[in-house]
């Protein structure tokens, strides 16, 4: 049975409305005040609809409206105001959050139409969240499960590759190297996914601490030169040390070198030629580290920058991959209070550039 919360200072409205709506079925709770509904719309069920009078004393409906809509804790309430006054109010609620209204003297048959209505899309949505959930459930535990046998399988080709088990011929070796490859992206792939839906779920758990955003890049480009020289690419870092070396970001130290990995990764990936250039600066008045990515790859058209960082977005690019990526980067960057662009040009190469506060 849906639940319905109306809230009038007045008790005859209310009686009303009860006497309305009670004949539809539905249940009913009332209450006389801004205050009172704020109150009751914490508690657990929440009401499936709120019936909001405009002109309360103490708290009028408008500014219940917003902060109703401004608690991310609550899930999605269809608001139906009801006024006795003009359009201006009707605009004002509906800029505050509401979702439709109903003017007084109450019409019973519209009042039990818009009810009606507002109903079918709450249960509409609360179905699409549904799914949602149970989704992001089952891609959770597929990745998770996966990751088993390919852990296995990469333990027991690097003992194949070992010759644990017998001689192997150069060809052996050769094509067993390419399955440890293979499985490696693959567990990639699902690491990336797992932590994605971490993300996603709101289960990711950060570990903040001073972090030199400048130390970070140097070290990541350490770890990844040998890949930029076997594709005859010169990768540069500059973080203008010593002045970068004493302004920290809060942060967590590994998800802001998976941030960095990502970048860095993907811009010697997609560059066939040209260099990698890496620079972290913290410009006046020092508020904010700026971390900018600059390759001399093959570019990025209008169409695909519109969606570079959704989820499963897969490039036009043949070395493309899941399209997981950048979404994860983005989240990193979410997660810090920061702000990530980039600049492309099909043939003219890409800059992305993060942005992230400063240690106060």
């Amino acid at each position: 049975m849906d639940r319905i919360l109306a809230v009038d200072d007045t008790p005859d409205n209310l009686a009303l409305i009860e006497t309305i709506l009670e004949d539809e079925g539905y249940e009913i709770i009332l209450v006389s005040s801004g205050a009172a509904a704020l109150a009751q719309v914490e508690k657990l069920p929440p009401p499936d609809l709120i019936l909001l009078d405009i002109m309360m004393p103490g708290m009028d409906g408008y500014e219940v409206t917003r902060r109703i809509r401004q608690n991310p804790k609550l899930p999605y309430i269809p608001i139906l105001l009801l006024t006795a006054h003009h359009a201006s109010d009707v605009v004002q609620g509906l800029e505050s959050g509401a979702d439709d209204f109903v003017r007084k003297p109450v019409d019973v048959d519209e009042l039990a139409a818009r009810v009606r209505s507002l109903l079918r899309l709450k249960h509409s949505i609360d179905e699409r969240e549904q799914l949602s959930l149970q989704r992001q459930d089952f891609i959770a535990h597929l990745t998770h499960d996966l990751r088993t046998p390919l852990v296995a399988a990469d333990n027991m080709l690097k003992l194949f590759g070992q010759e644990a088990f017998c001689p192997l011929s150069a060809d052996m070796h050769e094509a067993i190297a390419a399955m440890i490859r293979s499985n490696y992206h693959l567990m990639q792939i699902v690491d990336t996914l797992l932590e994605v839906q971490c993300y996603e779920a709101g289960a990711k758990t950060l570990t903040f601490m001073e972090c030199s955003l400048g130390e970070i890049a140097t070290e990541v480009a350490q770890e990844l030169k040998h890949l930029a020289q076997s594709k005859g690419l010169m990768l540069t870092v500059n973080t203008f040390a010593p002045q970068t070396a004493a302004v920290k970001v809060s942060g967590d130290y590994l998800e802001l070198r998976r941030m960095i990995t990502n970048l860095v990764g993907n811009a010697i990936k997609f560059t066939e030629q040209g260099s990698i250039d890496i620079s972290v600066t913290v410009p006046a008045p020092q508020d904010q580290v700026i971390v900018e990515i600059r390759d001399t790859g093959p570019g990025i058209s209008d169409q695909e920058l519109a969606q570079l960082f959704q989820r499963f977005r897969k490039g036009a690019h043949q070395q493309s991959g899941s399209g997981l990526g950048l979404h994860l980067v983005s989240r990193i960057v979410q997660a810090h209070q920061g702000t990530i662009a980039v600049e492309s040009q099909p043939d003219q190469g890409s800059v992305f550039t993060i942005c992230l506060p400063t240690q106060r």
